[in-house]
Formats: C-alpha cells, sequence, structure tokens
C-alpha cells in the first residue's frame, strides 16, 4: 500500500459535493435529529401531580414484603394535571434538582429519547436543574464515573439508535458493598433522584436501591427497557399496566425486514431453507412479532412449545388408569419430527426451501432440556458453594467437566442426589458442540447463555437425519409439475400417460409425487421394467432419468442470527414517541415525590391519543427465581400469553403460511424502518392484535 496522499486528490476531497458524500451527517440523521416525537396531553401540561388507582391489586411475595418494607406497599399512580396548584407545590414541582440517569443491560433503540425527554421535562420545570449521566452503566455509579448532560450532547442524540451518549454495561449491583459505592457516589454528587434504564434484573437493582436510599432521600424511578420485550406488567387480575418494554418494535421490526429479505431470497432461488434464530432467552415476543411481520413459513413459539401435550399418551395412561408425565411437555426428538413434517409436506408442493424462525431460548422450552440446565446450575453452584475455586476454573476442558459428572453419577451422597445415570445418557447422547453449550460459563446475572449455544444447529442435526430417514423409506419426496413432467417426456417422444401412473402416487392431480415404494435409481428402474416400460437390459431414456432426479429432494439450509444488529438501529417512530413520553413521565414521578417505581405507559395497544402515563411500583411485581443454583427474589419476566389475540392469530394461520400446497407463499413485506409518514406502522402488530376485542369467550 502506498502512504500519503497525492497534492491533486486532497484537492478532490475538498469539493462541497466529495465533504457532502463523505460527511458522517446524512439528510436522515439531520431529519432525525430535528424530530420532535408528540407528548401526551396531560405531560405538555406545566404542573402535573399523581393520583392514586386503588383498582390496581397485587399478590406480594412475603420475601419482597420482608426485603423491601419501605417500598412494598406503594401503589399505581396515575399523571394528571395538577388543578390550581398551591405556591407550595409549584415551589417543590419546580425546585432547581440534579438527577443521575444510567443506562444497564444490553442497548436498545430509544434510550437516548428516555434522556433527551427528562431533559426537556426537567428544564421545562427549572432551566438551573442538571442531568448526569453515569458511564458504562452501573459500573459508573459504584465507581462515580458520571458527565453532565448538556443541551449540546442531548441535542446530537435525539431520535438516534444505541447507548452511546453514556455508553451501558451489565454490572449488578448485588451486594452491600456496592449498594453502599453508590449510595456513596449519590450522596458525592448530590443528586435527588437515580433513574435506572434496563430490562427485569435492572429494574430489581433500582427497588433496591430505592429501599436502601430511601431515609436518604435520593429517589429511584426505573424504565422498562429490553428488546425481548418481556419487561411487562399486569396486576393481580391480569389488567395490563405495561403492554411492551422499549426498544422491542425496532428490533422487531428490524430483525423481520432482514427475515422478510430471506423469504424473497427463497422463493426467488428455490434451494435454501434460512434457519433465522432470533433474539429471546427466556420469551418468544420477538418470534411471534416476526412471524406477524413476515408469515414466515414456520415459527417456533417457546410458550407454546411448553403447552405440548400428547393426547395419544394421556388416553393411553387414563385407560390403564395411571398418570404418564412424559405425555406433558415436547421432547427435542418429537419438535425435530414436526420440523420435518412440515419440510416433507413443503417438499411434496414443490416447494423445498422456506424460512424458519426459531427463538433463541427455545430449548428452555423442553422439558428435558429445562431439566438438564436446572440441575447442572445446581451442580455448579454447589462447586461453587463447597471449593475454594470456581467450577470452570477446576474443569476448564470439555473432558474435565464430562469426567466430573461421570464422578458424580457413582457417588453415594452430595450432587449424585441430583445427577443420576439417566441424565447422564441423555447428555451423552448429544452432540459435543450442545454439550459444550450446555457447561458454559453462566452469565453475569447467573443465566444460561442460550445465545451461545448454536441452537439452530441443534435442531437442524437432528432434522438432516431425520429427513435421511425418511427418504430412505420413501417418504420424503420432491413434488414436479405435471405440466413440466408431460412437456418434458413429450419432447423425446415418449407417452407421458403410459410412464405417469407407473411413477406417481397421484398422477390425476397438477403436482406429481413418486411413489413411495421408489426410493432409489434402482427402484425406479425396477418399476419402468417391472410395467415392460424398458427392457431388462435397455438404459433409462434420459427424459425419465432427470424426471426422477427432479424429485430428489436435497435439504440445503443458510444459517443466521439476528440480534446485536436490531438493539442498534434507529428507533422507529413509535419507540421515538414512547420513550420521550416515558422521559417526561420519568420528571413527572419525581417533582411529585415517588421512589421505587417503574415510568409507564398504560394503552400502549390503544391509539396514541389513549396513552397514560403511570407509576407502577416494582416491589409487588417481584417474585422469588432460581438464579446460580439458589432463589433470589427478582422482577419476574414476561411470557408470550399463548391466550392472546397475537399469539391465537399464528396459531390459526399456521398452516396457510406453511403454504404447503402448490401456489404462491403467504410472505408478507414489512418495509422499512421509519420515522415519520403516513403509511408508517404505529404499533407493533403484537399490540395491535391484543388491544382489539376477540368476540372468544
Amino acid at each position: 500500500m502506498t502512504s500519503g496522499v497525492a497534492p491533486d486528490f486532497k484537492a478532490f476531497l475538498k469539493q462541497p459535493e466529495v465533504q457532502k458524500a463523505i460527511s458522517n451527517i446524512n439528510p436522515e440523521l439531520r431529519d432525525r435529529r430535528r424530530y420532535k416525537p408528540s407528548q401526551c396531553n396531560v405531560l405538555t401540561e406545566a404542573y402535573t401531580m399523581l393520583q392514586k388507582q386503588e383498582q390496581y391489586r397485587f399478590d406480594i411475595d412475603p420475601e419482597a414484603k420482608k426485603l423491601l418494607p419501605k417500598i412494598i406497599d406503594k401503589r399505581v399512580e396515575k399523571i394528571v394535571k395538577a388543578t390550581n396548584p398551591g405556591s407550595a407545590f409549584k415551589y417543590r414541582y419546580g425546585k432547581k434538582r440534579k438527577i443521575g440517569i444510567v443506562f444497564s443491560g444490553g442497548p436498545a433503540p430509544g434510550g437516548h429519547n428516555v434522556i433527551s425527554g427528562l431533559y426537556d421535562a426537567v428544564k421545562k420545570a427549572n432551566p438551573d436543574s442538571e442531568i448526569w449521566g453515569f458511564l458504562m452503566g452501573p459500573d459508573g455509579i459504584i465507581e462515580n464515573e458520571a458527565k453532565h448532560l448538556t443541551k449540546d450532547i442531548i441535542d446530537y442524540y435525539r431520535n438516534l439508535g444505541g447507548f452511546s451518549m453514556i455508553k451501558t454495561g451489565r454490572t449488578k449491583i448485588d451486594t452491600q458493598e456496592k449498594i453502599e459505592l453508590s449510595k456513596e457516589t449519590c450522596k458525592a454528587l448530590e443528586l435527588d433522584a437515580l433513574v435506572v434504564v434496563g430490562g427485569d434484573d435492572s429494574n430489581t437493582n433500582a427497588a433496591f436501591l430505592a429501599q436502601e436510599m430511601y431515609d436518604d432521600g435520593i429517589q429511584v424511578i426505573g424504565v422498562p427497557k429490553t428488546i425481548d420485550g418481556d419487561v411487562q406488567a399486569k396486576d393481580a387480575n391480569g389488567k395490563v399496566l405495561c403492554a411492551m418494554s422499549f426498544g422491542f418494535h425496532t428490533a422487531a421490526r428490524s430483525f423481520s425486514a432482514a427475515v422478510s429479505n430471506l423469504c424473497t431470497d427463497c422463493s426467488s432461488d428455490v434451494k435454501y431453507w434460512h434457519i433465522c434464530k432470533v433474539m429471546g432467552r427466556s420469551a418468544s415476543h420477538i418470534a411471534l412479532e416476526i412471524a406477524l411481520q413476515t408469515h414466515a413459513n414456520i415459527t417456533l413459539i417457546g410458550e407454546d412449545i411448553a403447552n405440548y401435550t400428547d393426547s395419544a399418551q394421556v388416553d393411553q395412561a387414563e385407560k390403564d388408569g395411571k398418570i404418564d408425565f412424559r405425555a406433558y411437555g415436547i421432547t427435542l426428538r418429537h419438535l425435530s419430527r414436526v420440523l420435518c413434517n412440515a419440510i416433507v409436506r413443503r417438499a411434496e408442493a414443490g416447494k423445498n426451501y422456506g424460512v424458519m424462525v426459531i427463538p433463541e431460548g427455545v430449548l428452555e422450552f423442553i422439558n428435558e432440556i429445562q431439566m438438564l440446565i436446572i440441575k447442572l446450575n445446581t451442580i455448579i453452584a454447589l462447586h461453587n458453594r463447597t471449593h475454594d475455586d470456581d467450577f470452570h476454573t477446576a474443569f476448564p476442558t470439555l473432558e474435565s467437566k464430562f469426567e466430573q459428572l461421570r464422578r458424580i453419577t457413582r457417588r453415594k451422597t452430595g450432587a449424585a442426589g441430583i445427577w443420576n445415570q439417566q441424565d447422564h445418557d441423555l447428555f451423552s447422547d448429544m452432540p459435543d458442540f450442545f454439550q459444550e453449550g450446555l457447561l458454559t460459563e453462566r452469565d453475569s446475572h447467573g443465566n444460561f447463555q442460550f445465545s451461545l449455544v448454536k441452537t439452530e444447529k441443534v435442531l437442524m442435526e437432528m432434522v438432516k437425519d431425520y429427513l435421511k430417514e425418511l427418504a430412505d423409506t420413501g417418504k420424503y419426496k420432491q413434488g414436479i409439475s405435471k405440466a413440466w413432467f408431460r412437456k418434458t417426456l413429450i419432447r423425446e417422444n415418449i407417452d407421458p400417460d403410459l410412464f405417469g401412473p407407473v411413477l406417481f402416487k397421484n398422477y390425476a392431480d397438477d403436482m406429481l409425487v413418486l411413489k413411495r415404494a421408489i426410493i432409489s435409481k434402482k427402484t425406479f428402474e425396477l418399476a419402468l421394467k417391472k410395467k415392460k416400460l424398458i427392457d431388462k437390459e435397455g438404459s433409462v431414456p434420459a427424459s425419465i432419468e432427470k424426471v426422477y432426479n427432479k424429485t430428489v429432494p436435497k435439504f440445503k439450509t443458510q444459517t443466521h442470527f439476528y440480534g446485536y444488529d436490531g438493539r442498534g438501529n434507529a428507533p422507529t417512530r413509535f419507540d421515538c414517541i414512547y420513550t420521550y413520553n416515558l422521559g417526561f413521565t420519568v420528571f413527572s414521578l419525581i417533582a411529585n415525590g415517588a421512589t421505587g417505581v417503574m415510568a409507564a405507559i398504560r394503552n400502549l395497544e390503544k391509539e396514541f391519543s389513549e396513552w397514560e402515563p403511570i407509576g407502577i411500583p416494582i416491589a409487588p411485581l417481584m417474585s422469588l427465581e432460581e438464579r446460580k443454583g439458589k432463589l433470589e427474589l427478582v422482577l419476574e419476566k414476561t411470557l408470550v400469553d399463548v391466550n392472546s389475540n397475537a399469539f391465537k392469530v399464528v396459531e390459526t394461520l399456521r398452516e396457510k403460511w406453511l403454504a404447503a400446497q402448490p401456489g404462491p407463499d403467504q410472505f408478507r413485506k414489512p418495509g422499512p424502518i421509519r420515522f415519520d409518514g403516513a403509511s408508517e406502522e404505529n404499533r407493533p402488530l403484537t399490540l395491535q392484535l391484543n388491544g382489539l376485542e376477540s368476540g372468544c369467550e
């Protein structure tokens, strides 16, 4: 490579048109920064107040009551206009404040607008108030690394994706030492309030910080963030308080656009099955939204798989006067058979291609896999508690981990009560890469890292093995067009009506499928010789051989993972508006003295005019959950409701979207992400459908 730039080319680089072309700032970016999201009417008021909503009830976990006594009795509060506020109220509302904000966990589109909305609300109430951003996530709080967020900084990031303004991190403030350091930081900065923007674990942190800093007068407000969509809130009666976390819509739309492009590709090239793994470790909300957005041929929903019941096994057990617990919950083998059945049916219709969407955590919903994970988590935690070293350090290789499990099965005490020979046999039958995935080191929250396991590879290995078995027994065939068959033979002066009934099981149809007994070229020739269509010593005519070759299916796959690309996307208009209003909601909660609550917008599933800014108490939403082999109090994740309209639509149209018959597929084009334009989607399809009356009892 040559160094330096020629003088004449330097002059070229200085030309206005060249500078415009290579600038970091493009017209779309300028428009985004200038865009002013709509505001809920109440948030445009000069003063707001909180109104307790007594109609919402929670079933409070005793552990939450024990650990969070100062914030456990908080109620849902609606933000309303402060009518005729007195001077004392105005003073409290508009006093000079210093508010800290932190991003926690993975990025989600719209985070910058939470800060923008908060900044605008703070400055509207008192221009002397300040917003400070903690750098690199919760570590910034612990280590007192923060920066003053000025107008120039805020304006630079308005309506843009990512968390680049202050960065993010995954540290948990989960020890007394970290809590004390966080308190010291907040006091040193003289903060009036701390805002934690994050998912379930981050809002759990917010609740404990609110409890610990309650007596110090430092308010703590949570904001629901996660592209997985599993941070939602309902009361004990199932009334929806927060229908979706921010960032979900943008990520799902981004993934949907990519999946839709593959739908177009596979129906053009007609030779690949595109296997698309999408983010969603503990819930399948993204996969469900992608199914609605694209009408992919196959979409697995983990929560649906978890509900599987083998009716035949149940009936047989009832006849025998028994209960067969194995009938409840699908096995990995059975799931692979379900996928094979769909692939075979499309192949018979002449479509040996398609698009399959798989949530990354789908294996977590398979009972036998979930039990293995729980047992392995417990064994690892037990080792770490009873030894001076870490399990993954003590047994660094897959072989050493496997040998330790083998030793455990031989013992009579300790972990032997957890891990038995049956577990070991099931584990031994799994591919090496899956064994390694199951034994991989857990993340900082103690979660099994499904994103590191090639879920799609696990399933496709089993699918390919079974498809081969089906092909060998004549059950996996490639359908061919009758018109093509006839044309091909007539071109060689062969009577298609003479050969057709001998070769195909359905010669009267437009799409022909080879007879099941014809499983190889040899059996193909034997069928022709048996009917004396060719001599015993004669060769198969070229056109007939061409027909046979076309009926032999070739299962080819291309795998894709959609995760980090979508969470870095520029936010949709929905997420721009949602997060900007969340920022204003945060300030209203702070100005009215709230703490230990999560800022939310109720009625997201309805039109914007019906959106209702509220504060939801975090502590009543928390419950005990297994983490790192022990029970911990956390904010519960929300799974896909298999009784919801959105899921029922996908379930009902599953067969139609599989399109296992001749004719066009049913693919849908979701369109590009925009933040303006009359045709831009105003909320996720999941929310649109769930906001409608189903008409069903």
